[in-house]
């Protein structure tokens, strides 16, 4: 490539995007004199879902400003809590594989559709965007779809660290025990008569509190991995605010 050079800098947080040389301060970049600087950010691996301000000789500027040369830039990363598009209220989409991060966000009331199939990224994209819901993934390939409504890298493996990752940076409000942890859909209040039908022996006579998903039909009672769910409830809703009550 053969254009103007500018400097550019990324803030810490992003240093996992770019290569070694770029984790350390500020370093130049030959652009083609036409791509956008969102473009430009891209190419050197940072999806920009994961860039907040872009600042050009210390203003900010949007994704679409096409850099000149000399132009010094700064990538700083998404503040938090970050706020989303309006349009919609705040609910999310996770792809295959972050299964347990959904069912967590549901167990604590956040609105969060999940891909049980690899539908691939082009629907995972569109779905996004038709439902306007923020897509959380580890595909950084993903993130960088231009039909995505929002996004947001997911950069921690490990469903502790991934849930407060969320939670931290969209800051949903808590309902916990208010979403059917397999399928979403809202749970009311159900009566044991009404249910007796759907639940085995034991757990017919040993519980007498249950409640329904309006949507899948599913039956929940406060059973033998209560006490789990309920350490991951407190945790969230002492660091994050919310009602425990379930």
């Amino acid at each position: 490539m053969n254009g103007p050079e500018i400097h550019i800098s990324f803030a810490p947080g992003l240093g996992l995007f770019v290569s070694a040389d770029r984790r350390s301060g500020r370093t130049p970049v030959t652009t083609d004199g036409a791509s956008s600087l969102g473009h430009v950010v891209e190419s050197l691996g940072v999806p920009l879902t994961e860039a907040g301000r872009l600042l050009v000789d210390g203003r900010p500027v949007d994704a679409s400003h096409v850099p000149a040369a000399g132009e010094t830039v700064e990538v700083e990363g998404v503040a938090r809590p970050q706020p989303v598009p309006p349009g919609a209220p705040l609910r999310f989409l996770l792809d295959v594989h972050l299964g347990t991060l959904a069912r967590r966000l549901r167990l604590l009331g956040v609105d969060a559709a999940y891909q049980s199939e690899d539908i691939g990224d082009p629907a995972l994209a569109t779905l996004s965007a038709r439902e306007r819901r923020v897509m959380l993934s580890r595909d950084r390939g993903l993130l960088r779809r231009r039909e995505l409504w929002a996004g947001a890298y997911i950069y921690s493996d490990r469903p502790d660290d991934q849930l407060r990752d969320v939670l931290e940076r969209f800051a949903p409000p808590l309902a916990p025990w208010t979403r059917c942890t397999a399928c979403n859909g809202r749970l009311s209040d159900a009566d044991k008569d009404a249910v007796r039908e759907r639940l085995e022996q034991g757990t017919e006579k040993s519980y007498d509190v249950f409640a329904e998903c309006v949507e899948c039909g599913r039956v929940y009672w406060r059973g033998a991995h209560h006490a789990r769910l309920e350490a991951i409830v407190s945790e969230a809703v002492s660091e994050f605010g919310g009602a425990t009550t379930g």
